[in-house]
């Protein structure tokens, strides 16, 4: 039985040598696969790598009739139609924790820099402001972390990393999710009295119809004008321009963002900014983070193959 596999979106040629070693691969490239390759090519693809938010449903996955795997590139597979893969016994799999460190890191460094202004710091010392005593008024003392309320929303395995990091700063930590979870941290039970009570609030909740632009103008609101708001989820939890308007209108002191409505995120309005920190989708992008994924890819691929249940299968 053929071992071929689809990949969808754009890959490194790291994780594409390492399927290509055990699979019979054909690399869309990120373009449409229909028009990529033949129908005879497609009609024998038995599992799909992808990108968890890349957009794959029912008609996509009629045009492989023998797909039996759904192959998810990192934590997130919120673009896959779940109920259409399960009405076809199409397994869906994903690499859970296998970035949550290093994606951790990059929202305690993005907490960091806009709430110790690192950027207009950057600026001034290069602009030559600091060597000329010039005033500058984006490097007016404000809060440290001791003491400091930081709120996550959403406590998986990501946001549990996010939570010690915080901890380990003296900040005050509490958290929101659809549950409660035996953890050392406050449990407050709704997204909004979180946002009331935090300082920063840090998005770290799964992407889904449910949490599409949760963050909207109320919730920037009970944040308020020193309230910093950190996304490292997806872009689809918060109402972009909702959170233009709130940072127009100083209604939150600032924002670091690594995830956005539109990608890849052309400068607008929202980058323009200098107490907004912008990175480029890079939460889980680093060396020993893509290994720990493509082994998650390559397991998940073996057991689909082989006829057996994803060893790191979507719930």
């Amino acid at each position: 039985m053929s071992d071929k596999v689809l990949v969808q979106s754009r890959f490194s040629r790291a994780l594409l040598a390492r399927i290509g070693e055990q699979f019979d691969l054909l690399d869309a490239k990120g373009r449409d696969p229909s028009e990529a390759f033949a129908r005879d090519d497609l009609a024998h693809v038995r599992a799909l790598v992808t990108m968890g938010n890349a957009p794959f449903g029912g008609a996509e996955m009629d045009r492989l009739p023998s797909l039996k795997a759904i192959v998810c590139y990192g934590t997130g597979y919120d673009g896959i139609d779940l109920a259409a893969a399960a009405a076809r016994g199409i397994a869906v799999g994903n690499s859970p924790a296998a970035n949550a460190a290093a994606v951790a890191d990059l929202a305690v460094t993005l907490m960091l820099a806009v709430t110790r202004r690192l950027l207009p710091a950057d600026d001034y010392v290069r602009s030559g402001g600091w060597a000329g005593a010039k005033p500058s008024p984006w490097l007016v003392a404000g809060p440290g972390n001791p003491g400091r309320k930081v709120g996550v929303y959403g406590i998986g395995e990501i946001g549990r990393k996010i939570a010690v990091r915080m901890a380990a700063f003296e900040c005050d930590v509490a958290y929101h999710s659809r549950s409660r979870h035996d953890l050392p941290y406050r449990y407050i039970d709704s997204l909004a009295a979180l946002a009331d009570w935090c300082d920063v609030l840090i998005v770290a909740v799964r992407a889904g119809a449910d949490t599409h632009h949760v963050i909207d103008a109320a919730m920037l609101e009970r944040l308020g004008p020193q309230g910093y708001l950190i996304n490292i989820s997806r872009g689809s939890v918060i109402d972009e321009a909702a959170l233009t308007a709130a940072l127009r209108n100083e209604t939150i002191a600032g924002a670091g963002l690594d995830v956005y409505a539109t990608e890849p995120h052309a400068p607008d309005a929202l980058t323009a900014f200098p107490n907004v920190v912008v990175t480029p989708h890079i939460g889980g992008h680093t060396a020993d983070s893509h290994v720990a994924m493509q082994d998650c890819v390559i397991a998940n691929l073996r057991a689909a193959l082989d006829g057996r249940p994803l060893p790191y299968a979507v719930a």
